[in-house]
């Protein structure tokens, strides 16, 4: 059971890379520099962990004083990074660089589906089609068997 859900773990920081993609593509065009949108998403995911660290640190759990967050754009994108790195830390002594990965790339595929499905964030429209279904199905199918064979 652990290892199903190490994966779903995988998968689901698989998903948060493709979701990344076109929050930082909409930050950069609001920001005008695209480098200064990356700069915004990577103070982003090191202010997460700073706070994790001294929320960790403190055993009382006292919270920081967040009265004024910034639009959810500027800090989303350096948020999901950070779920996909952390994960891939954890992940890899216990499941394995190559499961990890699989798993990875499956939720990349899984969320990328959904995103060209719905265009999120203005990204173009591409329908579900049966050809992408059977795509994806085929790395669900090798994600599963390289964990479990």
């Amino acid at each position: 059971m652990a290892a199903f859900l190490w994966g779903l773990l995988a998968v689901a920081a698989g998903a948060c890379i493709a979701i990344q993609a076109p929050i930082n593509a909409q930050l950069g065009r609001g920001l005008g520099m695209p480098f200064a949108a990356a700069g915004v998403s990577f103070v982003a995911g090191a202010v997460l962990l700073a706070t994790a660290t001294l929320v960790m640190a403190k055993v009382e759990g006292r919270m920081p004083d967040w009265r004024a967050p910034a639009p959810w754009l500027y800090v989303a994108g350096g948020l999901l990074g950070t779920v996909y790195v952390t994960t891939a830390i954890l992940l890899t002594p216990r499941i394995g660089a190559a499961a990890v990965m699989a798993f990875a790339v499956t939720g990349q595929l899984l969320a990328g589906l959904i995103i060209d499905q719905i265009g999120f964030l203005g990204v173009p429209l591409h329908e579900i089609s049966l050809g992408r279904l059977a795509g994806a199905l085929l790395l669900v199918t090798g994600a599963v068997m390289i964990r479990l064979l």
